[in-house]
């Protein structure tokens, strides 16, 4: 695979700095360690720095020559709030919190083609790295484009990359149209009458009024949608009771749902509202749903989605490129800076048939370090296709 040269040379630098920061995970809005790590380094290759987008957010501003063009590469720096459970020497030193998700590889790859970039200066125009706090759950992406990141930092078009376990390592999954679903968050209350769980004859169970939710909440998607679309209803969490010989009074149910196109999206609503309250109702209970609209589909533009692909081709090779569409039915908060800008999200392999195919959130997951100089070349080839010098 044809990595930069240059990448090639410092990739040892860029894996010890990848296994610091998976050392030192930070939950959404919480990444200062992370983010002036980022900002210092930038600022040493003589890239322009500003902090505080978003409140932990940076963005790095690299010109060279005279052209107008300019370019966004997006990267994420938060992790989850899980423990972890691998055995690496570089694991996490915060009980509860883990860069399961691989945020600390892409901030890496990024800074990797930042670096490049600022040695060879082989472009003409603007290169703006976007490190993005609170990708999961926290709508980062959706905080720093309310901020005014693209009037601040102009782009003409925007890229993001995510590693993904289940391809293998050096391929890539590029394609336009809906690649990532919208994600909302949904939350049942059962309201009943506890008591005595020997008299249940006396009591309005809501643990058994949520079960019943939780199997009527399946139809949905097998009995009153096309089946040509796709959508998932998942319950998540069901919290009830305190003593096993108690009916408690309380339910509540929490799950996402996840779907592609708005109209599937607001009849999944609708129903879910229409089959929570009638279940109840015909079990002597009371419930209502609080249903919380989410995170975008993640909807790739066919021109930046070509411009990509033919970048990945250069670094991986045409035939390491899937351009068949298979959506997935994730949610990336990328989606909202693709609503403001043109651009594209690219899907990369790191999966080895061993540890680092481990699936994402998986609290032995480890983002794959050979990943790193693969990602960082395309990356930095993107930019040196799409703002050409002379």
């Amino acid at each position: 695979m044809p990595i930069l040269n240059r990448i090639a040379e410092f990739h040892g630098e860029l894996t010890a700095t990848r296994r610091d920061i998976h050392a030192h995970p930070e939950l959404g809005f919480e990444e200062h360690r992370t983010s002036e790590l980022v900002a210092r380094m930038l600022e040493s290759w003589g890239i322009e720095v500003h902090r505080g987008i978003a409140g932990t957010g940076v963005v790095g501003v690299l010109r060279n020559g005279t052209s107008g063009r300019s370019i966004g590469f997006r990267a994420d720096m938060d992790c989850l709030p899980m423990t972890e459970t691998s055995d690496v020497p570089h694991r996490s030193t915060t009980p509860g919190k883990m860069h399961a998700c691989g945020h600390d590889g892409h901030t890496t790859m990024l800074l990797g083609a930042a670096r490049h970039l600022a040695e060879t200066r082989n472009f003409d125009g603007t290169v703006n790295f976007i490190f993005q706090p609170a990708e999961e759950g926290g709508g980062g992406g959706r905080v720093m484009v309310e901020e005014g990141l693209f009037d601040r930092f102009p782009c003409d078009a925007v890229y993001g990359m995510h590693n993904s376990p289940e391809l293998p390592l050096g391929e890539a999954r590029i394609f336009a149209g809906p690649a990532l679903a919208a994600a909302d968050r949904i939350t049942i209350t059962v309201h009943g009458k506890g008591g005595h769980a020997s008299r249940p004859q006396q009591c309005v169970d809501p643990v058994l009024v949520g079960a019943h939710i939780v199997v009527a909440a399946q139809s949905i998607v097998s009995r009153s949608m096309d089946p040509i679309d796709t959508a998932v209803v998942s319950i998540c969490q069901f919290h009830a009771g305190e003593a096993s010989n108690v009916i408690p009074e309380t339910a509540e149910l929490r799950g996402t749902v996840r779907t592609f196109r708005p109209e599937v999206q607001d009849m999944i609503e609708r129903r879910l509202h229409e089959v929570v309250r009638a279940t109840a109702e015909a079990h002597g209970a009371q419930a209502e749903l609080s249903y919380q609209r989410g995170y975008p589909p993640t909807v790739n533009h066919a021109e930046q989605t070509e411009r990509a692909a033919l970048a990945a081709a250069a670094v991986l090779g045409e035939a390491k490129v899937h351009r068949k569409p298979v959506p997935r039915m994730g949610a990336e908060d990328f989606s909202y800076m693709l609503l403001a800008r043109p651009g594209c999200f690219i899907s990369i392999g790191q999966g080895d048939g061993g540890r680092h195919s481990v699936s994402l959130h998986n609290p032995r997951y480890d983002f794959n370090d050979d990943l790193i100089p693969l990602g960082a070349s395309l990356f930095a080839r993107l930019a040196e296709q799409e703002l050409p010098r002379g």
